[in-house]
């Protein structure tokens, strides 16, 4: 095609791969990162401007991580993704996000403020479509011992029940927990259902000895305490 301009037609430090050899991957923009997992594009276009259109298409990184293979595939049906790279490009956005995470397993995380728990969670509920309500079990010093997933979809009183969630704390003795779940929406505003688990958790955990000590929401790599904004936890 005339006129068009290839990856290796481009200046040294204007290429992916080499400007991230020369200048690191802090460097690149997000298509250019995009078009080094890509590897290659079509004839007609460069892995460039392949990942560029991808980044067009769904203006973040973050909407990206919340498609599955087969929706990429479709959005880019002959556009130079095929099932591979569409399987290779999420599996490069989990490994990111799993760099981001504390692990629990390896280091004592001690739960001072709410950020912590954001720092925790935040990169697995952020991206999510579904709502996922999750607890954060902690020791007399708070200490973090385990997260649980207690139910997916939208958080229903209904459904999430106080005795299920204070089971999994007694069976790992834990002396306090932490309610956190996400807002696909990335509307933090506390619904009225989300107040009302709370409350019931609260004085099931004072009933208990396990007291409650924060609800966590998260959206849009945001969060939104109960505990800092005086709901619930007076």
């Amino acid at each position: 095609m005339e006129g068009k301009i290839k990856v290796k037609d481009l200046p040294l430090d204007d290429r992916p791969r080499e400007k991230l050899e020369l200048r690191g991957p802090r460097a690149l923009t997000d298509a250019e990162l995009l078009a080094i997992i890509l590897r290659t594009g079509k004839k007609s276009k460069s892995a460039l401007e392949v990942a560029a259109e991808i980044i067009n298409e769904y203006k973040s990184l973050r909407e990206l991580a919340k498609r599955n293979h087969h929706e990429i595939l479709e959005a880019f049906k002959g556009e130079g993704i095929g099932k591979t790279k569409a399987i290779t490009l999420l599996a490069a956005i989990e490994l990111g996000r799993r760099t981001t995470q504390l692990d629990i397993n390896n280091e004592e995380i001690q739960v001072t403020e709410p950020r912590v728990i954001f720092d925790l969670m935040n990169p697995k509920l952020s991206h999510l479509t579904v709502e996922e309500f999750h607890i954060v079990l902690l020791n007399r010093k708070n200490v973090i011992l385990k997260t649980e997933l207690v139910t997916r979809g939208t958080l229903d009183s209904s459904l999430v029940s106080p005795r299920e969630v204070f089971k999994i704390a007694i069976d790992n003795r834990a002396s306090s927990i932490i309610l956190v779940h996400n807002h696909p929406s990335g509307n933090l505003e506390p619904s009225r259902e989300d107040i009302k688990v709370t409350e019931q958790f609260f004085e099931a955990g004072k009933i208990l000895e396990i007291p409650v000590l924060d609800h966590i929401i998260i959206a849009n790599n945001y969060y939104t305490s109960f505990l800092e904004r005086n709901l619930v936890f007076k």
